[in-house]
Order: structure tokens, then C-alpha cells, then sequence
């Protein structure tokens, strides 16, 4: 057998036993081997220690030593004698106040030995007292990591993942679970006790009255009592739930504890005021809150507006801890709602120049996420402070959250303003153009949208974002530059210089074959074309460079993807507000029929800029312009036309048939038989000598062209920007089917 050192003034042999049963011969018939120890505790072991009289005492005593080992003892003595002395003079190196500061009544006027450790274990089966003494020094011993071995076979317990088994077995998580929702219901208890002595107190607030002087007393007694009380059971709470939240670093553990509500339990905690106990609450609902079930939990209470009140803190660990767990709950719309109601915006605003900038900033961003919220951060110093943080970047690299952040900040109008004030606008686009920063110049692109005084400001960089485009720069910042230039519809910009200038159309034009370049780069190209056709000039160097039949190609290719066919459909209504490129339009394409196969598209942008362009063609095209309103007719008219074309030709319905016995309809069109088009009930015949044209002109008061289309109408001075049908209804209001067969 071996002897070996285990812990501090332990000697462990190990040894072997052999039983044997012997048969009527005195022959071995069955035997078994055990392998066994013998614990020794030396609990006269000292720095002043004789370590071989010691030895000789232990070789005595112990039968399962041999004299002949009695050297081998002593040396093991001695080395377990001088590392105690060290591990003493090291323990009073590292050992700090704050650790060792016990809990309330958790004071002690003995020194916690290891060699003790049964004896401390029979404590916890004593009265209370008693257990509270044997508990407290076993906590002693499991603060030093040497011990915890030793504490786990004799049956004590720690908070190490090793120890979880044992605790789970034993259900004391549920235990402290009963106990936390215990101790939140005698808090309330508490204060309601209070509240009703300060009410009375408060109603009978008359100081010379020694029945009031009494109560106040008592009240102040009370109220002394509340406190001390409040530390003792936050001391509870702190422990129980520091147990809680070891045990759930199993799912399945933490998964049990949900269902026992610890979500709620968590968040009415919030109310308490000690910065340990909330530090280790909020730190466990921020574990918690990665998991949606939990999330939803926090969700349905007022966890957000208690958050609100620790922001900010002068705890530092606090404040970190809860800014992380908004940070987590700020991935859902309805929280962000929430923490915006809660007046969060601000507060965090003023912590983008402390230590949580990175985690405010993140919160911050989810905010600006949705439209609803973008205008509230004006009436903060958020922008302001973030554009500082910009320019003070200088030639180094900016942070990914932070651009994303003014990307977000730049898509609302009074938020742009506020960016483009001073020399705002000319220090990003400094920036821009220097480091090509594709992110800064969507941060650009987004100020450039917004009509109004911030637009007219980009008139100075139109030429440095035009000279962009012809380089062979990176496709994302040529993009955003591409994507600038079309936002500015202004009028006073000479697109036609800008394009010489440059030599942009062959560019436009190489890029609008499909394949030639990235569909979003491909696409940009068209919004451009777009924008630059508003210019009359422009509209007519385009069309003789060929680009119209490049874009019916292209729309040929693309007419899956909604965003390109609405796009190269509103080009098409740009070019036929100018004469010249009008007549290419209608008659050298084949544009017109492509339209009316888009009238009726699921997409309703793409409907509504189809039917501005068919109207503007029907007013100067006769040809088409029959083709368009016979097209809308029967649209809006669907079903009635599919029912009397599907309907059954039978005896029992004589109205079908004509004198002759003939079929109406035979296999002629619909539309060509005036007999069945409209009637006013005897006030016109049904005889085809008044046309649909006629109740346009009706109801529009005057007679208008053969095709029902104003011929004044583009006199009227409608914008390009804002397109308006050609026709004086639309053929979905009551007036226009109250003269029809069926609706």
C-alpha cells in the first residue's frame, strides 16, 4: 500500500483487502480484491510541530503502516509542516477586506479548519443557531478553491458547475425559488404596513398633539425596523439568486425555472435600491433575454421602464450590465417603442461620451431603425455629437455602428438639415471623396433625397460626384455617387453640361445590357436616366444614342424584379413629356404595348406610373389611344364581359337570340357590338349611335376630342415629378358604371 498527502494535515494510505472463502479442503474457492483508504487527520500539526514524535505517534496507531516506513513518514510530515507555513504567509498576501466582508450575522470568533469539517456537518443537524454557525464556517472553508474537494465528499455544498448534480438532487433551486417569491411577498406586506402609518402620521401632522408626537415615534421605529430588515433580506435575495444563476447554465434547468416564473420575480426586484442585488439581477435577466420565451416574458411587464431608471448610474458595473440587457431587448420593434415612451433617448445621447459609448451607440441605432422614431433624435444633442464623433476620426477607419448610425439618422429631413448646418455638408463630402467611402456616401445619398434647402447645397458637388462615375472606382462607391446625383431634381441644374461635361451617356448606356455590371449598379444607371430626362436637352441626346431600345431589352431581361420595370417605366413617361423623344416612343418602339401589359401589374407603383404614360400617349396617339381605353374597358368590366361570353345559350333565355335565331354574339368581339355597350333607361337608344365617349364628355361637362381626351391638358403645367392621368375619371367611380349593363 502507498501513503499520500491529500490535503492540509491529511495523510492518506492506501491499501488493498483481500477475502477469500475456503473450501472443506482448506483450498481457496472464491475470493475478492477491494481497494480501500484510511484518511488521517492531523489536527496537532503546527509550525512548533515535533515532527518525529508525530511520526512514531502515527506509525503506532495506524496498524496499516509498517515501522519500516516510519522515515517515509516523517518526511511527508515535514513537507506538509512547511507548506502550510507558505501557503499561510501567501493566503495573507492575497486575501483583500471586501472578500472576506460576511454577511449579517455571519460573524465568527473562531478560525474555520478543514480538519473540522465532520464537525461542522453535524452543526447543520442541530437547531437553528447551531446551523447557522455550521454553515457559515463551511462557507468560510469553500471560499479557498484548495478546499472544495475535501467540502465535496463530505457532503457540503458550492456553487461550481461539479456541484449541481448534488443540488438539483436535492431541489434546492425550487427551494430558493419559494423563497425569493416568499420574501418579494413580505416586502410588499412591509410596505403597505408603512405607507398606512405615514398616511396617518401625514393626516394628522399637528406637533403640539402628544398623541401625534406618539405616532411619529412609532412611525420612526418602524421605519428603522423597514430598513433593517430590507438589508437582511436583500442579503437573502443576493445569495439565493446567485445560486439561481449558476444552476442556469444548464438550458434544461433554466428552462424549469422559466416556467416557474423567474422572469417576474427578476423584474419586481428591480424595485430594490442596494447596487449589488441588482447588479446580480439584471445580470440574470440579461442571460435570460437571449432566449425568445424569455424575451417575451420581459416584454409583457414594465421590465424596460424599471431599466430606465438605473440610466444612468454611478455604478459602473450597473450601468454596463443593464445597458447590455436593453441592448439584447432593443432587437424587438415593440421594446424599442417602449424605451423611446421611456424617455431613453436622451439619457443615452449623454453617454456617448463616457466609457458605454460602443453599447449606447448600438441601442441607439436599433432606435433609429424605424422611421417612426428617426425625427425624435433632433430634439436631442445625438446629432451633433455623432457628427464630431465623424470629423475626429480623421484618416482613421469609422466604426462600423457609427456610420450605420448616421446612415439611419441622414434618411429624415430635419435630421439631414441639422447635418448639412455650417460646413457639414462639405466636411462629409471631403471626407467621401477622399478615402472613397462608400458607407460616408450613403450617408450622403440619404441627405440628398430631402427637398428643400439641404438639396440645393449639393449644386456645388454635382461636377466631384459626376467625375466619380467615368473613374474606375470600387462598383459600391460608384453606386452611391450614381445614386446621389439622381436625388437631385432641382431645377436649375444643367444636366445636358453635366453629361457632355463628363461624357456620361456612353457610360449610361454601356451599362444598361444586362449582364454588363451588378444588377444594383445596373439599376442606379436607370434611376439616372431617369432623372437627367427631366431635362428636355437631355431626353433627346439620350434617345439619339439609343438608350430607349437598350431599356425595352433591358425591361425584357428584368421583368421579374418589380423595382427595375418601375423604374424603366417611369423613363418612359419622363421621355414622353418632350416632343422629340415622344415620337420615338410611340412610334419607333415598341413601349406602348409593353405598358399596357404592365396596366394591370400586382405592383400598384408600377399600375399607377403605367397609367400616367398610357394617358399622355393616348392624348397624342388616335391608334393608341383606342387600343388604351378598349383595354381599360374591358378590365374594369371583367366580369361582366367573362359572364356573357361563358353564358349558356338555352331555350329558357329567348333575350339571347336575335329575330332570326342567331346567337347574338356569335364569335365576334364584345366590344364591337354596340347593342349590348350602355343604356339610359329609354333617355338614349341602344342602337350604337352613342359611343362610351359620350357620358366622358357628360360627366366632365364638355365635349372633348374623338378619343375622350382634353387636348389642352398639357397646357396645364403639370409637373414631371408628379404625374396626373389624362383622363377626367377613373373607371372604378359609381358615376362612370351607373351607365352600364352591370358592374
Amino acid at each position: 500500500h502507498s501513503i499520500q498527502i491529500k490535503f492540509n494535515n491529511t495523510l492518506v494510505v492506501q491499501y488493498e483487502v483481500e477475502a477469500t472463502i475456503l473450501g472443506e479442503m482448506g483450498d481457496p474457492m472464491l475470493g475478492e480484491r477491494k481497494e480501500c483508504q484510511k484518511i488521517i487527520r492531523l489536527k496537532s500539526l503546527n509550525s512548533n510541530t515535533d515532527i518525529a514524535s508525530l511520526a512514531r505517534k502515527v506509525v503506532e496507531e495506524c496498524r496499516l503502516i509498517s515501522p519500516s516506513r516510519l522515515p517515509e513518514v516523517e518526511q511527508l510530515l515535514f513537507y506538509l509542516q512547511n507548506r502550510k507555513k507558505s501557503a499561510e504567509k501567501k493566503e495573507k498576501k492575497q486575501i483583500k477586506p471586501r472578500d472576506l466582508t460576511p454577511f449579517e450575522g455571519m460573524e465568527l470568533d473562531e478560525e474555520a479548519n478543514i480538519n473540522s469539517i465532520d464537525d461542522y456537518v453535524e452543526l447543520l443537524y442541530e437547531d437553528i443557531p447551531e446551523k447557522i454557525r455550521g454553515a457559515t464556517l463551511i462557507l468560510h472553508l469553500a471560499r479557498n478553491p484548495d478546499n472544495l474537494e475535501e467540502l465535496l465528499q463530505n457532503g457540503a455544498l458550492f456553487c461550481f458547475s461539479q456541484f449541481h448534480g448534488l443540488i438539483t438532487h436535492y431541489k434546492i433551486g425550487v427551494l430558493c425559488m419559494s423563497i425569493i417569491e416568499h420574501e418579494l411577498k413580505r416586502y410588499d406586506l412591509w410596505q403597505d404596513e408603512l405607507l398606512k402609518k405615514k398616511k396617518v402620521l401625514d393626516f394628522l401632522k399637528r406637533d403640539d398633539d402628544p398623541d401625534n408626537q406618539n405616532l411619529k415615534k412609532e412611525y420612526e421605529k418602524a421605519l428603522k425596523k423597514y430598513h433593517g430588515l430590507l438589508t437582511k433580506q436583500e442579503q437573502l435575495l443576493r445569495v439565493a439568486l446567485y445560486l439561481l444563476l449558476n444552476l442556469s447554465e444548464d438550458t434544461r434547468t433554466e428552462l424549469k425555472m422559466r416556467n416557474k416564473n423567474i422572469v417576474h420575480l427578476l423584474v419586481k426586484t428591480l424595485d430594490r435600491d442596494s447596487e449589488e442585488l441588482l447588479v446580480l439581477v439584471v445580470s440574470f435577466l440579461k442571460k435570460l433575454s437571449i432566449f425568445l420565451e424569455n424575451k417575451n416574458d420581459m416584454a409583457e411587464i414594465d421590465t424596460v421602464e424599471k431599466l430606465a431608471k438605473l440610466v444612468p448610474c454611478e455604478h459602473e458595473d450597473l450601468l454596463n450590465v443593464t445597458l447590455r440587457l436593453l441592448l439584447n431587448l432593443s432587437f424587438d420593434t415593440g421594446l424599442r417603442s417602449k424605451m423611446v415612451q421611456a424617455d431613453l433617448l436622451p439619457k443615452l445621447t449623454s453617454l456617448l461620451d463616457e466609457a458605454q459609448r460602443q453599447i449606447a451607440m448600438c441601442i441607439l441605432y436599433h432606435i433609429s431603425m424605424d422611421d417612426r422614431f428617426k425625427s425624435m433624435f433632433a430634439y436631442t444633442d445625438c446629432i451633433p455629437q455623432v457628427m464630431k464623433m465623424l470629423f475626429d476620426c480623421g484618416d482613421e477607419r469609422i466604426d462600423a455602428e457609427l456610420i450605420s448610425f448616421c446612415i439611419n439618422l441622414a434618411a429624415n429631413k430635419r435630421n439631414a438639415q441639422i447635418m448639412c448646418e455650417g460646413n457639414g455638408l462639405k466636411m462629409l463630402m471631403k471626407r467621401a471623396l477622399k478615402h472613397k467611402d462608400p458607407l460616408m456616401m450613403k450617408m450622403i445619398r440619404n441627405i440628398s433625397q430631402h427637398d428643400g434647402p439641404s438639396k440645393n447645397l449639393f449644386i456645388d458637388y454635382v461636377g466631384d460626384l459626376a467625375a466619380q462615375i467615368g473613374l474606375k472606382e470600387e462598383e459600391e462607391f460608384v453606386i452611391e455617387c450614381l445614386g446621389t446625383l439622381s436625388n437631385l431634381t432641382i431645377p436649375d441644374l444643367d444636366w445636358e453640361l453635366v453629361l457632355k461635361e463628363y461624357n456620361l451617356v456612353p457610360y449610361l448606356k454601356d451599362h444598361l445590357k444586362p449582364g454588363s455590371a451588378e444588377d444594383d449598379l445596373i439599376l442606379e444607371v436607370v434611376i439616372m436616366i431617369g432623372t437627367v430626362s427631366m431635362d428636355d436637352s437631355c431626353a433627346v441626346m439620350l434617345a439619339k444614342s439609343g438608350i430607349i431600345p437598350a431599356l425595352i431589352e433591358l425591361l425584357n431581361a428584368q421583368q421579374e424584379d418589380d423595382e427595375f420595370v418601375c423604374q424603366i417605366v417611369y423613363v418612359f413617361y419622363q421621355m414622353v413629356f418632350h416632343q422629340a423623344t415622344r415620337d420615338v416612343i410611340i412610334k419607333e418602339t415598341q413601349a406602348p404595348a409593353y405598358l399596357i401589359d404592365l396596366m394591370h401589374d400586382k405592383n400598384a407603383e408600377i399600375r399607377k406610373v403605367c397609367d400616367n404614360t398610357l394617358d399622355i400617349i393616348a392624348e397624342y396617339d388616335v391608334e393608341w389611344g383606342k387600343k388604351i381605353q378598349s383595354e381599360k374597358f374591358r378590365w374594369h368590366n371583367s366580369q361582366w364581359l367573362e359572364m356573357v361570353e361563358n353564358r349558356q345559350m338555352d331555350e329558357a333565355e329567348p333575350f339571347m337570340y336575335g329575330d332570326d335565331g342567331e346567337p347574338y354574339l356569335q364569335n365576334g368581339d364584345i366590344l364591337e357590338r354596340s347593342d349590348l355597350f350602355y343604356s339610359a333607361d329609354g333617355i338614349i337608344p341602344v342602337d350604337g349611335a352613342i359611343s362610351p365617349e359620350f357620358f366622358t364628355d357628360f360627366q366632365n361637362g364638355d365635349l372633348l376630342g374623338p378619343q375622350g381626351f382634353p387636348g389642352s391638358w398639357m397646357g396645364i403645367g403639370v409637373t414631371p415629378a408628379r404625374p396626373a392621368t389624362a383622363y377626367g375619371f377613373r373607371p372604378d367611380e359609381q358615376f362612370y358604371y351607373g351607365y352600364t349593363a352591370s358592374r
